[in-house]
């Protein structure tokens, strides 16, 4: 039977977190009910199959000590943290199909902390009232769903049943459609590979793409928009993809920079982590992204700025942060346990790096090879320097291609270890 695990701050929604209960077990679920509450229960409060106390203890807290300190933002915190650790604990043993919470600010925090948590295709559902508004907090890089409440989670009322009620249904449907595909599994399809992308990359990447679908793969493409690169490392954390082809890391240039692009310090290091086979290059390394021309910080007015579009404006990466870049690149390769490799073109990193390009910059570009090369003299990571533009379909072809060789090779020593 599918299990549905219910997420909620029980102190304060007792009463609507048994409403969804009793009608998840007539939906023909089981629920587990993880109460991740701080406050004292009301008399007579329904209790959580998994209480506040042994959520807080899952964070190494003690429940009456939180409550004594008078602190919540420091007990939410350490609620999220434990009812994150619960609710994958739960995942583990196989009791959790899906995840509903009802919650509104707090509880969103807490609910959807966990369910970033769980690995892409478990079902989340979140009911909330803050899903009207800016959702990323909440959403991050995960696949959680989420549904405006428009009323309260005050009680149930003639609007509140029928939301709630539709959340009952879709999460019902989607456990039991969730532990349908773990007991009987699809046969394996083609493997899957993740690739980044960006418009001044397009190229580039589309010409890889045909040629690793010519070679059997299906591949996954991620816009490196910050959000998109967070997806692509939870992917590949997650043990979805056989490898990566990142031909487009510029992402980190906005988060050496301050650009409004970043996928966070962590962009570049999972598949490394997971030692899956990867081939990186330094695409739109050239530039840092940032909003409408006059939301350019100041301290960037004399910079070389490029108006991409009405909402994005480009600045080119001088030499010296091209050079923290490639040190960059080549630290976290050199920490990976998987083959890697990185192919760099000397004609230009981007669509607008190219000779005729605004962002043209050779002495540039080269100070970021250099600081790469040096990063990766004692790592195992192999440097192609490729006389060739970024864009150029033979380099794109040159970077699949060995990327297929890498997997193959790591396929076989795999298999016979």
């Amino acid at each position: 039977m599918a299990t549905v695990v219910l997420v909620g701050t029980l102190d304060t929604k007792g009463a609507e977190y048994a409403w969804l209960a009793t009608r998840l077990r007539a939906a023909g679920c089981e629920v587990v009910t993880v109460d991740a509450g701080v406050l004292p229960p009301p008399a007579g409060a329904p209790a959580g199959d998994i209480d506040a106390a042994a959520v807080a203890r899952r964070a190494g807290h003690d429940l009456a000590a939180l409550r004594a300190g008078g602190d919540r933002g420091a007990a939410v915190a350490a609620m999220a943290e434990g009812v994150e650790r619960v609710v994958a604990d739960l995942y583990r043993q196989g009791r959790l199909h899906a995840v509903l919470a009802v919650a509104g600010s707090g509880g969103s925090f807490i609910a959807a902390r966990a369910m970033q948590a769980l690995p892409v295709g478990v079902p989340k559902l979140l009911v909330s009232t803050m899903a009207s508004g800016d959702v990323a907090p909440y959403v991050g890089s995960s696949d959680l769903t989420m549904m405006y409440s428009v009323v309260d989670v005050a009680g149930i009322n003639s609007v509140s049943s029928r939301i709630l009620g539709n959340a009952v249904a879709a999460a019902a449907g989607m456990a039991a459609h969730h532990e349908r595909s773990l007991n009987h599994p699809q046969p394996p399809g083609r493997k899957l590979i993740g690739a980044s992308m960006f418009g001044v990359t397009t190229e580039a990447v589309d010409a890889a793409r045909r040629r690793l679908e010519e070679l059997g793969y299906e591949v996954l493409v991620f816009h490196a928009t910050g959000a998109g690169g967070r997806a692509l490392e939870k992917l590949a954390a997650g043990g979805f993809l056989a490898g990566v082809l990142d031909l487009t890391t510029t992402e980190l240039a906005d988060e050496l920079v301050g650009g409004v692009l970043s996928a966070g310090p962590d962009r570049l290091t999972a598949a490394g982590r997971a030692g899956i086979p990867q081939v990186i290059a330094p695409g739109a390394l050239d530039m840092v992204n940032f909003g409408p021309a006059e939301t350019v910080p100041e301290r960037f007015a004399e910079r070389r700025l490029l108006v991409h579009n009405p909402t994005v404006t480009l600045m080119r990466t001088t030499a010296e942060e091209m050079a923290a870049l490639g040190t960059t690149l080549g630290h976290k390769l050199a920490a990976a346990t998987g083959p890697a490799a990185v192919f760099w073109p000397l004609g230009g990193v981007s669509a607008v790096d190219a000779p005729d390009g605004p962002f043209h910059d050779p002495a540039a570009d080269r100070a970021g090879l250099v600081a790469l090369r040096a990063a990766l003299a004692d790592s195992a990571v192999t440097l192609h320097e490729i006389d060739a533009h970024l864009n150029d379909p033979a380099f794109a072809v040159a970077a699949a291609d060995h990327l297929h060789r890498l997997i193959t090779a790591h396929d076989r020593t795999t298999t016979h270890a």
